[in-house]
């Protein structure tokens, strides 16, 4: 049987080998000064008050049972939390980036379709019909449905960090795996073909001697890598 927590307040001590007064707490001794002084009266007040506020808090915190999270939210409900997020998260000098929109793309359609779905409800089936969606209705191709599913993944993820939806659901929407080429019915994207000489040659004498140097050794070796280059 466990052992009940003594409510006593610690003794004032006399420790007579030094003469100091000295009171135990916690297993620990504090020392506070000399023997029936004031100063001992009161440094013993003020460890005693410290100890006291300390037991209250334990009390309070065994006596309150453990909130349980209900998860009632839509997925409606969640999204609206979330555009306040992003909206300060995915932003520069003020303005939305381009993530911040593309964002808003992704979860759209799952809003449209599941918007009063509760999100704790919202698994890996009704993913797939949401990205089968993106691909019969809106016509996007297998890249863009990829890139906008795992969007929603990192929707997820986030609503479990902020505890509106439950773990579970993002554990299983992981499963999804990505569109695989030639195994889906969105389209692909046409390759992207080398730039024709012509329009090199026409811009070579705007560039800087290096860039220039770097464009037309890209060309030799026959490179389809593209690089931004700041002229």
């Amino acid at each position: 049987m466990p052992r009940r927590r003594n409510l006593s307040p610690p003794t004032y001590c006399h420790h007579k080998a030094s003469g100091r007064a000295v009171v135990r707490i916690n297993g620990r001794d504090h020392y506070l000064g000399l023997y029936g002084s004031s100063e001992s009266h009161a440094e013993y007040e003020r460890l005693i008050a410290e100890w006291r506020a300390e037991n209250a808090h334990l009390t309070t915190r065994k006596s309150v049972a453990p909130t349980q999270v209900s998860f009632d939210l839509t997925l409606t409900q969640v999204i609206a939390r979330y555009r306040d997020f992003a909206f300060g998260y995915y932003s520069k000098d003020g303005k939305p980036t381009k993530e911040y929109v593309e964002m808003r793309y992704s979860l759209r359609p799952m809003r449209e379709l599941y918007g009063d779905t509760l999100a704790r409800d919202f698994g890996p089936l009704k993913l797939k019909a949401v990205r089968q969606h993106m691909i019969d209705v809106l016509d996007l191709s297998r890249g863009v449905v990829n890139a906008r599913v795992k969007r929603i993944k990192r929707f997820f993820k986030w609503a479990c960090s902020e505890e509106l939806v439950p773990s579970t659901v993002t554990h299983a929407l992981r499963n999804v795996a990505g569109l695989r080429r030639g195994r889906t019915t969105a389209r692909e994207t046409e390759p992207v073909s080398p730039v024709a000489d012509i329009w090199i040659e026409a811009i070579l004498p705007y560039l800087s001697p290096q860039v220039a140097a770097m464009v037309q050794v890209q060309r030799l070796t026959g490179s389809e890598r593209t690089v931004n280059y700041k002229t």
